[in-house]
């Protein structure tokens, strides 16, 4: 049996409703938890192939665990208790970002955000075909980062449509999203949550 202490009511409150986003886009997601240093972090794949990410203040035992998004929900919507079994039994698909390592690259406001991606619905919507909008739409770039001498941070629509499918974008005018980059992962942080893609997708080719 695993153990998911969360003491404050209102961070419950937060990862069941990042949880309930999770089932509403896919109902037979997985979700991984990891704790350490008094937090726990939740990670769930999403359909846009972009992780989606929230953290609160709690303890898991044991500290890492793979549970059906399903199970987690009803843990938190309908227990409502400090401690609760988030389940177990789910399979995790793929690996997670690094923890360290992290650059800001660049802080852009929400409201841009906001028309990029109901842009890129448009064009999607008109698209659509029997498996949703098409690859090169989802993969095309719609919004180009970069600080100092680093090398630019090229942000897909892919990663758009999941901030949004999540609503993690908050409305207000101050708000803004900020990326982030490693070598090979891009992050975007929003008020409610954050998405997370691989930058490289494909393995150099080597030359002999």
């Amino acid at each position: 049996m695993s153990a998911l202490a969360i003491p404050d009511a209102d961070e419950r409150g937060d990862l069941g409703a990042f949880i309930g986003r999770v089932v509403r886009l896919d109902a037979v997601a997985t979700v991984r938890l990891r704790a350490a240093g008094g937090i726990v972090t939740a990670w769930a794949s999403t359909p846009f192939d972009v992780l989606a990410t929230r953290s609160v203040h709690g303890t898991l035992d044991p500290a890492d665990v793979t549970t059906p998004a399903s199970s987690l929900l009803t843990a938190l919507s309908v227990e409502r208790a400090g401690v609760v079994d988030p389940g177990a039994g789910g399979l995790w698909q793929g690996e997670l970002p690094p923890v360290d390592g992290w650059a800001a690259v660049d802080v852009v406001p929400a409201a841009e955000i906001e028309q990029l991606t109901e842009r890129g619905l448009t064009v999607a919507r008109e698209n659509a075909g029997p498996m949703g909008p098409p690859a090169s739409l989802l993969d095309q770039t719609v919004l180009t980062v970069s600080a100092g001498d680093a090398p630019a941070v090229k942000v897909p629509m892919r990663c758009l449509f999941a901030l949004s499918g999540m609503g993690f974008v908050a409305g207000g005018p101050d708000d803004a999203v900020r990326v982030s980059s490693t070598g090979s992962w891009l992050r975007l942080d929003a008020r409610y949550g954050a998405v997370v893609r691989r930058r490289l997708t494909a393995l150099p080719l080597l030359l002999a």
